[in-house]
């Protein structure tokens, strides 16, 4: 960013901040996108996007997986830079009846209902909605409306709260109790199942490490399952385990796709399909340089990128690759 568009981001910023704050733009209400901001103040993208960073920065803002960027609740009153009057409703809160009590007076009953399984659900939400960075014990417990220590009554830190997301969620996916006939069969729906559990919780993949497994206990069926599939076919199981770690690593890595995908819509408030109408100028300058003549090809014919359409055909072609590596140990 050059030096005329910082002060333009911070005169945005400071517009947008003032709507917020005077209730314009309500807790909840959508904020302009880069999009948006690009084309009603004539800014570059780079200026848009550092003007939704800081915005979220301040804590005036969050994204939501699919809404976009939106106003984040706050727990006080805006700021108008007016001094309270005498008769507005600000200006000498009532007492608080029983009905209406403070939530710090309601915390105790709160506290007291509060449970392990509460806590780890409301984490995940906070994960699969906006992210996992955005899951701290601060936020769980505000969500839940209760005091942060309480939480500590269940888990141990953060770590442990992880440990116990991902935990519950690989035990909510099970295997059938007859397996289908063959090991390729087995392998495309353990597969098939990791990669319908990481797209529904996208924070899942990144989370896992293939070179530090966890000890995730409702994750060890499906690596029993491979192993067992690959054994009854007669792979040494040296040689079973190694191509289980191929199989979750292919899946996993594709996976990340998703969260990657997620982060970069958060920040720069465009959808993948916003994304490259941005980006298309750029291209269609090396493509002119006629360096590339393959791609320039494909690029008039046009190609639809899907994700779930790329994981399906590279898992088919590792099963290929597997199945011929099997025939020739055999």
């Amino acid at each position: 960013m050059n030096r005329q568009e910082a002060p333009r981001s911070g005169r945005i910023v400071a517009e947008l901040r003032q709507r917020i704050e005077a209730g314009e733009l309500a807790p909840g209400d959508r904020v302009p996108s880069t999009r948006e901001i690009t084309r009603q103040w004539g800014v570059a993208m780079a200026t848009a996007t550092r003007v939704l960073a800081e915005l979220r920065q301040e804590g005036l803002v969050r994204a939501v997986r699919g809404v976009g960027t939106v106003v984040e609740a706050r727990s006080k009153p805006a700021r108008t830079g007016r001094p309270p009057a005498a008769g507005r409703p600000d200006a000498s809160p009532a007492p608080a009846s029983p009905a209406t009590a403070s939530p710090a007076r309601r915390q105790p009953a709160a506290d007291e209902a509060l449970t392990l399984g509460r806590i780890v659900t409301s984490a995940i939400a906070v994960a699969d909605a906006e992210g996992l960075a955005a899951v701290s014990m601060r936020r769980v417990a505000a969500d839940l409306g209760v005091a942060t220590m309480s939480l500590y009554r269940h888990v141990a830190d953060k770590d442990d709260l992880l440990m116990r997301m991902m935990d519950a969620a690989f035990s909510r996916w099970t295997f059938p109790a007859v397996p289908p006939e063959g090991w390729r069969e087995q392998l495309t729906l353990a597969a098939r199942m990791l990669w319908d559990m990481f797209r529904r919780h996208p924070w899942l993949a990144p989370a896992l490490s293939l070179a530090r497994p966890q000890a995730v206990a409702s994750a060890l069926p499906f690596t029993e399952w491979v192993l067992t599939a690959l054994e009854r076919h007669g792979l040494d199981f040296s040689l079973a385990f190694t191509v289980h770690l191929t199989l979750f690593n292919y899946v996993r890595g594709t996976a990340f796709n998703v969260e990657m995908e997620r982060e970069a819509e958060a920040l720069t408030g465009l959808d993948s399909e916003e994304w490259m109408d941005a980006q298309e100028p750029a291209f269609q300058t090396l493509l002119a340089t006629g360096r590339f003549p393959a791609l320039g090809r494909l690029t008039e014919s046009g190609y639809d990128f899907d994700l779930d359409g790329l994981f399906t055909f590279g898992l088919q072609r590792l099963l290929d690759g597997i199945a011929a590596f099997m025939e020739e140990t055999s």
